[in-house]
């Protein structure tokens, strides 16, 4: 198991990021927790799921946009082989609907890199004691998250399909649907996003996040 039984044996943490000085700031910033241990540090997501498979952390602290494999694809392979391992995400992107997805997928942390040392070390505290945590500052821009969070996989696939240019009949032949029922999506979308034209629905989708990789086909 992740979490140890016995307290003073330490809680592990593994850092998966790509970038040297953000690997280096949460190793630190961990390393001030007691009773806890960094056991590795994967620079790409190949590598965070291989570790993660091996070392079965207390801990994960993941990136949202790493390289040979995402964020959200290291996340369902971590909930695969290593299911009691806390995940914090630590992400540069703040917006909602990026946020939506990690929220749905029922991550058990999220702080920005923009935020304090003292937020971080909260939030990994919290996570490491079996709890969950979002930062303050992930928590004002997560309010009033609905009108995103509900957007179903196959809206997003349509939407993706869209900001692309392609048409309904391309589409339809993309996803093995009828012109019509993609019709039907984008009428869903348009709704549920609360814009009246295809200059708003991609506008609202890039500043949202909705076109986030992570979503994609």
């Amino acid at each position: 198991m992740s979490q140890p039984d016995n307290p003073s044996q330490p809680r592990t943490v593994l850092i998966a990021d790509d970038h040297m000085i953000v690997r280096n700031a949460l190793r630190q910033i961990a390393a001030t927790i007691p009773h806890t241990e960094i056991v590795g540090e994967a620079v790409n997501g190949l590598e965070a799921i291989t570790l993660c498979k091996t070392l079965q952390p207390s801990l994960l602290t993941l990136d949202s946009a790493m390289p040979l494999a995402k964020g959200m694809e290291v996340y369902g392979e971590v909930r695969r082989w290593s299911p009691d391992t806390r995940v914090c995400l630590v992400t540069g992107i703040t917006a909602r609907g990026h946020l939506a997805e990690w929220i749905a997928a029922k991550v058990d942390g999220i702080a920005f890199k923009t935020c304090s040392t003292e937020d971080i070390h909260d939030c990994f505290s919290l996570l490491l004691e079996g709890g969950s945590h979002f930062s303050p500052a992930v928590l004002s821009v997560i309010e009033g998250l609905a009108p995103t969070a509900d957007i179903t996989m196959r809206e997003r696939q349509v939407l993706h399909l869209l900001a692309e240019g392609c048409t309904n009949p391309e589409i339809a032949e993309r996803l093995s649907i009828s012109p019509k029922t993609v019709d039907n999506h984008r009428t869903r979308l348009m709704a549920k996003l609360k814009v009246h034209s295809m200059a708003q629905l991609l506008a609202h989708a890039l500043r949202e996040g909705l076109l986030d990789h992570s979503a994609q086909l």
